[in-house]
């Protein structure tokens, strides 16, 4: 436990020290932001380097264990309709959990005077991640080569940006981009991971990954359809 208590803390120093003592750098030589400012920056940044190594820890913990244990499971029901079902649920749940994801629907909901419900697009974020964390769940079953899925995304990604009134666009690629946050990652990874592992004759590398890629597909597309029906 301690070893892992060292290991978390070194790496959040050594991500946020950098920045912090950037800001600070910038601060004394260029820009002298009021005393209260920058007390409140530093007491911010302290606070987020204790958030993240007690966040990361529990990460370390609780959260990778539990979605290789769901991954590694899944395979031994033999039911493919459940298996898809119970990685349709844990994609959907772990989305509505993301603090990027509320973040977003907050600034959008703001920024367009309540005419995009923040219900509405965290819902429709989740079930795009939901939906394709299934699908490659399934790519994972019948061995179908990853490649294939993100051109397809991708493709229709591309075609629908035609379709999509202008607002959404720019909103759908930035929903696909707060999917890969540190709730969304750590299940996700350790679900592929799990599955695969357990699975005569696959690659835990091959197919253990890439999910995320996929995921961050589905919010894209969800985003652009919900703009075509219903704006």
């Amino acid at each position: 436990m301690l070893r892992i208590i060292r290991e978390i803390t070194l790496e959040v120093l050594q991500a946020i020290l950098p920045l912090t003592l950037g800001v600070i750098a910038i601060n004394f030589m260029f820009i002298r932001m009021p005393t209260q400012v920058f007390v409140q920056f530093i007491f911010g940044a302290v606070m987020v380097i204790g958030g993240m190594i007690l966040f990361l820890l529990g990460v370390r913990l609780g959260i990778l264990p539990m979605g290789e244990a769901i991954g590694s499971e899944l395979p031994k029901r033999r039911f493919v309709p459940y298996i898809l079902a119970v990685a349709f649920l844990l994609g959907f749940s772990v989305t509505v959990a993301e603090p990027d994801v509320m973040v977003l629907s907050d600034q959008v909901n703001t920024v367009s005077g309540g005419s995009i419900s923040n219900t509405l697009l965290v819902g429709v974020i989740a079930v795009g991640v939901g939906f394709f964390v299934a699908a490659a769940i399934l790519r994972i079953v019948l061995g179908f080569p990853i490649t294939y899925m993100l051109a397809a995304g991708y493709a229709a990604i591309i075609i629908l940006s035609f379709f999509t009134p202008p607002q959404f666009v720019p909103v759908a690629f930035d929903a696909g981009g707060v999917t890969t946050g540190p709730v969304t990652v750590p299940v996700i990874l350790a679900l592929g991971i799990g599955f695969s592992s357990v699975l005569a004759g696959r690659s835990t590398l091959g197919d253990g990954f890439g999910l995320i890629g996929l995921a961050s597909i589905g919010p894209v597309i969800g985003v652009m359809l919900m703009g075509v029906i219903l704006y």
